[in-house]
C-alpha cells in the first residue's frame, strides 16, 4: 500500500513538471504571439521528454539531460523539415533516424531513456505540409519546451535524489569488511553473516535497480562501476563461505590477509560515498597495499606444507582478496582515478587506458550482430516507423504522425507483449474518441472552453495514464490532443475518428512487425546467448589450467571450438600482449548474454527453472581464473600424474560446459575430480597451493554449471546462493 501511494505522488509530481511546463510554452506562444507552430512544438516538447522518454535519475539530473537533448532534438527537427519535400525521402530518414536512436541505447541508460523523446521530433518534423519557411518556429518552439521543462524538473516539487549504484556497492563492501574481521576474530561459524552477505550480494544484481540507475553505458564510469559491483559480489559470495565454517586455528597468514581485506573494503566503501578520489594515487589498505599483503600471503603459503582444509581454505582467502583488489581498482577507475596496475592482469582492466570514442566504438561493434537484442530492438523499431511513415504518407492521413508514434509507444519486445498493448490502447483509444467527440460536440468553437480545460486534462493524463497502463494512457491522451488542437484550428467529431483511425492502424503495423521480427524477444534469444557463452568459455577453463601446470607457451597452436585458439599464455595474453583470442571471445559472448538478461527480466512469464544468473556467473568466473590464476611460468618438476590429473579435471568441466550449452532436460550434474591424497603427498609444497587454486576454481564453476540447470525431480529450482557450496564445505569443515 505505502509502495503504491509513493508511486502515485511520484509520478503526480512528474504530471505537474510536465503540465506546468506544457502550459507555460504552449498557451503564450499560441494565445498571445499566435504562433501556432511554435505553439505545437512548445506542447509536444515537454511530452516527448516528459513522457515518452523514461529519463533516469532525480529532478536536476533530469532536467540536466533535457538540456543536453535539445541540440539533438534541433538536429533532428531540421533533418525532418528537410525530409519532409516527399514521401520516400522522409521513410527513409525515419528508417536511418529509428535505427540509430534506438540502437543508440547501447551505450548508456541516459540514451537509451532520451531516445523514444528524439524519435518524436523527426516524426513531427517529416509530415505534411512541407513548410521549411516555419523552422525557426519550430525550432523556439523546441527551444521553450525544453527550458521550461527543465526548469520546472529543477525547481517545482522535486524529487529526492536516489541513491546511486556506488552507494549499494558501498553498503555491501562495509558488511565484507565486518565479516571478514569476524571471520579473523574466529567467531566460529555464523549462518546469520552468511545469510546477511548473500542477501547484501542479491542487492547488487543490475536487475534490483532500475533501468536508468544501472551502469550499463559504454564509458570508463560505468564499465568500472559494473565490474566492481560484479566483484563485490563475488567477495560477499567467498566471505560467506568462510563465515560458515570454524576458521583454521595457527593460520596468521590468512588472518594478516584478511585484515588487509577488511581494511580495503572499508577504506574503497568510504572513497565511494566521497564520489570523488581523496587522492590521485591509490586508495590504500593499511600500512601496505592489498597487493602487497596478498604477494606476502603467496611466499608464507609456499614454505611447509599445510593439511588439505587449510590449503583450500587458504585459496579461498585468496580468492576473496584477489575480488578485492579487483574492486579496489574499479572503484579507482570508476572515480576517476588513474590506477597504475602494477601486478594486476591488465586483460582485466583493459578499458582503464581508452578514452570514450574507443570504448563507444567497442561497444557499437560487439552489438553490430544478430544475436543481440539490442540490434534486434532497434531493427524491428526502425522498420516498424519506416513502414508506418510510408502508410500515413501514401494514404495522406490526416494528422498521420499518430500512427507513428502509436507504432513508438505499442511496440514491445515480444509479439504477444504487444498484442496485449495493442488491444488495451484500442479500447482505451476508442473510448477516448467517443469522449472527445462528445467534448467537441458540446464545445463547439469556444476555444476558451478547451484553452480551460487542457490543464486539468493534462494533469489527470499524466498521472493515470503511466500507472494505468495502455488503455488509460491512450484514452486520456486522446483526450488531451482534442482539446490542443481545437485551440489551433476549428475542429468537428471527426478529429476524434481521425485519432482513432490512426492509432489502429499504427497498431497494426507494430503488432506485424511484432510477429515477423523476433516474436519471442529475449526468451528465445537467452537460449542462443547463454549457449554461445558457455561454448565459448569451455576451451578457456581448459586452456587456463594448461597456462598452470605447464606455462605460458604450453597451449599455442591447438584450437578450441568455435575456432578460438587454445592459447595458455599465463596472463590470457597474445604475442603482442593483447587478450588471447579465447579471453576475447568468452568476454564477447558475456556482454551479449548480460543485455538479453537484462530484456529477459522485463519480459512476462520468465522460466522459474533455470537460473540464468548463475550462467553468468559461470562465464565470470571463467574469465577471472584465467586472467589470475597464471601466475608463474609453468611447474617445472610436477610428477607427470598430477599434470594429468589437471588436464582430466579442467577437461571433465569443459566437457560438462558444453553439455549444459545444450540445455539437456535433465541438467548438468559435474563433480570434478580432487587431487588423490597418494598423489598431493609427491607434489613440492611450493606447486601444492597453486593447485588447489585451480582445484577450488573447478569446483566453483562446477556449481555454477549445476545451479544453472534445471532442478531434479522432487528438488526445489536451483539458484546460485552461498548455501549451495556443499562441495567445498567438507573441505572446509
Amino acid at each position: 500500500m505505502a509502495e503504491g501511494l509513493s508511486a502515485m505522488a511520484r509520478t503526480g509530481r512528474h504530471a505537474a513538471h510536465v503540465t506546468a511546463a506544457t502550459a507555460a510554452g504552449f498557451y503564450p506562444a499560441l494565445h498571445l504571439l499566435d504562433r501556432p507552430v511554435a505553439g505545437i512544438y512548445a506542447l509536444f516538447t515537454p511530452i516527448a521528454f516528459g513522457i515518452l522518454s523514461p529519463l533516469p535519475g532525480a529532478g536536476r539530473e533530469r532536467a540536466a539531460t533535457v538540456l543536453r537533448a535539445v541540440p539533438a532534438a534541433a538536429v533532428l527537427v531540421v533533418l525532418g523539415t528537410v525530409l519532409a519535400v516527399g514521401t520516400w525521402p522522409a521513410v527513409a530518414g525515419m528508417l536511418a533516424v529509428g535505427f540509430a536512436l534506438a540502437f543508440g541505447s547501447a551505450c548508456g541508460p541516459r540514451i537509451a531513456g532520451a531516445a523514444p523523446g528524439l524519435q518524436l521530433f523527426y516524426i513531427l518534423a517529416c509530415f505534411p505540409p512541407y513548410e521549411p519557411g516555419t523552422l525557426p518556429q519550430r525550432l523556439v518552439g523546441l527551444a521553450v519546451g525544453g527550458a521550461f521543462l527543465a526548469l520546472a524538473e529543477a525547481v517545482l516539487f522535486p524529487d529526492a535524489p536516489e541513491p546511486p549504484y556506488r552507494t549499494r556497492i558501498a553498503d555491501a563492501l562495509d558488511l565484507a569488511a565486518r565479516a571478514a574481521s569476524g571471520v579473523v576474530r574466529g567467531e566460529g561459524p555464523d549462518p546469520g553473516t552468511a545469510a546477511r552477505l548473500g542477501a547484501a550480494g542479491r542487492e547488487l544484481r543490475l536487475s534490483r535497480l532500475p533501468a536508468g540507475a544501472r551502469p550499463t553505458g559504454a564509458g570508463r564510469t560505468d564499465r568500472a562501476l559494473a565490474q566492481a559491483g560484479a566483484a563485490t559480489r563475488r567477495l560477499l559470495d567467498q566471505l560467506a563461505l568462510l563465515a560458515g565454517h570454524a576458521p583454521a586455528p595457527g593460520d596468521t597468514a590468512s588472518a594478516e590477509l584478511l585484515r588487509g581485506i577488511a581494511a580495503s573494503c572499508a577504506e574503497t566503501a568510504a572513497a565511494l560515498r566521497r564520489g570523488r578520489r581523496r587522492r590521485a594515487g591509490r586508495v590504500l589498505a593499511g600500512p601496505q597495499l592489498l597487493e602487497e599483503l596478498v604477494a606476502d600471503f603467496l611466499k608464507s603459503r609456499a614454505g611447509a606444507p599445510a593439511p588439505r582444509g587449510v590449503l583450500v581454505r587458504r585459496s579461498t582467502v585468496l580468492t576473496a582478496a584477489v575480488s578485492a583488489v579487483t574492486v579496489r581498482t574499479a572503484a579507482s577507475l570508476a572515480l576517476g582515478g588513474r590506477e597504475r596496475l602494477y601486478g594486476l592482469p591488465r586483460e582485466q582492466f583493459w578499458y582503464a587506458a581508452e578514452g570514450p570514442a574507443r570504448l563507444t566504438a567497442v561497444r557499437i561493434r560487439g552489438n553490430l550482430t544478430r544475436r543481440s537484442v539490442v540490434f534486434q530492438n532497434a531493427l524491428r523499431t526502425a522498420l516498424g516507423l519506416a513502414l508506418a511513415r510510408l502508410v500515413a504518407g501514401s494514404l495522406d492521413l490526416s494528422h498521420g504522425f499518430w500512427v507513428l508514434l502509436a507504432v513508438l509507444t505499442l511496440g514491445r519486445t515480444t509479439a504477444g507483449a504487444t498484442w496485449s498493448a495493442v488491444r488495451a490502447a484500442a479500447a482505451g483509444t476508442l473510448a477516448g474518441a467517443f469522449a472527445a467527440g462528445l467534448l467537441i460536440v458540446g464545445a463547439g468553437g469556444s476555444s476558451a472552453v478547451y484553452a480551460a480545460l487542457l490543464v486539468p486534462m493534462m494533469l489527470v493524463a499524466f498521472t493515470l495514464g503511466p500507472l494505468g497502463g495502455p488503455a488509460w494512457g491512450q484514452g486520456l491522451f486522446t483526450l488531451v490532443v482534442a482539446t490542443a488542437f481545437a485551440q489551433i484550428a476549428p475542429v468537428t467529431w471527426r478529429l476524434a475518428e481521425a485519432r482513432l483511425v490512426d492509432v489502429l492502424t499504427g497498431s497494426a503495423i507494430g503488432l506485424l512487425c511484432g510477429l515477423l521480427a523476433w516474436p519471442a524477444g529475449a526468451r528465445a534469444e537467452i537460449r542462443y546467448a547463454m549457449s554461445g557463452l558457455l561454448r565459448a568459455a569451455a576451451p578457456l577453463v581448459r586452456a587456463t589450467a594448461t597456462a598452470v601446470t605447464e606455462g605460458a607457451g604450453s597451449g599455442k597452436g591447438g584450437a578450441g571450438e568455435n575456432g578460438t585458439a587454445r592459447s595458455g599464455a599465463g596472463k590470457c595474453t597474445a604475442a603482442d600482449g593483447s587478450p588471447s583470442p579465447g579471453v576475447r571471445l568468452t568476454l564477447h559472448r558475456l556482454r551479449i548474454a548480460e543485455a538479453a538478461y537484462a530484456q529477459y527480466r522485463t519480459e512476462p512469464a520468465p522460466d522459474a527453472a533455470r537460473d540464468w544468473l548463475a550462467v553468468l556467473d559461470h562465464g565470470s568466473r571463467t574469465l577471472v581464473g584465467a586472467y589470475w590464476l597464471p601466475r608463474t611460468d609453468g611447474m617445472p618438476g610436477l610428477p607427470p600424474e598430477v599434470r594429468r590429473w589437471a588436464r582430466e579435471a579442467a577437461e571433465e568441466v569443459a566437457a560438462a560446459t558444453v553439455r549444459a550449452a545444450g540445455f539437456p532436460p535433465d541438467g548438468v550434474r559435474v563433480r570434478p575430480a580432487p587431487l588423490p591424497p597418494e598423489v598431493a603427498e609427491r607434489v613440492p609444497a611450493p606447486l601444492l597451493a597453486p593447485l588447489t587454486d585451480v582445484e577450488v576454481w573447478l569446483r566453483a564453476l562446477a556449481r555454477d554449471l549445476e545451479a544453472g540447470s534445471p532442478p531434479e525431480p522432487g528438488d526445489q529450482p536451483a539458484r546460485y546462493t552461498t548455501a549451495s557450496h556443499s562441495s567445498a564445505s567438507a573441505d572446509l569443515a
